[in-house]
């Protein structure tokens, strides 16, 4: 379909409604949310590397929005429509790890990553709901403690979105996707508080930064306006993969991280390393 600085760009078989929060599961296949269809989908591979027709992993899906596994190989799930963070258990049992601060509910989770000590982070904008139904006066950032305690770490977003862990997890970038267009990077205290949030790159007016990871050698991966767009570790403009569609979020389909999964509106891609 295209190729851009190393990168082979092609798409997967499915039209989807709005996709978004890839993730490659433990067990070998990419799973992703369709989040207006309310479903998660499954995409699996044969062993000559051959892409199977999707298929329904989850439905209904509580709007799913970004997903993960958490260290015990257990899906962690942003559930847009109920506003709600939950982990799907071994026995299939859903537990809800989050869905009130202080007593008001939630905006609607958007986006989550899980830190190497099993604390999940995630971020609220308010993009599931309507005004008058936003209980909460900002839209935050928070992590679920092990203990399954909610703080809240930031709360001065417009638009908090995607976000992902340095290497060594001392630094965590995390997109606001309102006119602000910017990412911004944290320190990640010892006590995996937030500190810093200085501006490490804005985007032009044509497009917002949505869903990111950290690539092989810790360079920043990102949604933007046109495709995928890579930056050094200090927010330098390396390059951008052409996608079709405009990307929502990311996902790497091997450990070496030279097969990356696009979720973009109305499909999913594979850009490879050739």
């Amino acid at each position: 379909m295209g190729r851009c600085d190393g990168w082979k760009v092609e798409r997967l078989p499915g039209t989807y409604k709005f996709t978004e929060g890839p993730v490659w599961t433990p067990w070998g296949t990419l799973i992703f949310s369709d989040t207006p269809a309310d479903r998660i989908y499954e995409i699996a591979f044969g062993p000559d590397g051959r892409v199977k027709e999707p298929n329904v992993y989850r439905e209904p899906s509580g709007g799913s929005n970004g997903l993960t596994f958490d260290k015990q190989g257990r899906l962690i799930a942003c559930e847009h429509f109920n506003r709600r963070v939950t982990r799907t258990e071994k026995d299939g049992k859903i537990t809800v790890l989050a869905d009130k601060y202080e007593g008001k509910r939630l905006n609607s989770p958007n986006d989550v990553v899980v830190k190497s000590d099993g604390t999940i982070y995630f971020t609220d904008p308010s993009y599931g709901i309507k005004p008058e139904q936003q209980e909460l006066a900002f839209k935050g950032v928070y992590r679920i403690k092990t203990d399954g305690k909610l703080e809240l770490l930031v709360k001065d977003f417009d638009m908090p979105n995607g976000l992902c862990f340095s290497p060594d997890e001392a630094r965590l970038y995390i997109a606001d996707s309102s006119s602000r267009r910017h990412i911004r990077v944290f320190k990640v205290g010892k006590d995996g508080t937030l500190s810093g949030g200085e501006v490490v790159f804005t985007f032009p007016n044509t497009g917002v930064p949505d869903g990111m990871k950290i690539g092989p050698n810790g360079e920043l991966f990102s949604s933007g306006p046109g495709g995928v767009w890579i930056f050094d570790s200090d927010g330098k403009h390396l390059q951008t993969i052409p996608v079709p569609e405009t990307p929502a979020n990311l996902a790497w389909g091997n450990k070496d991280k030279t097969v990356l999964y696009i979720t973009a509106r109305t499909g999913v891609y594979r850009a490879t390393v050739n």
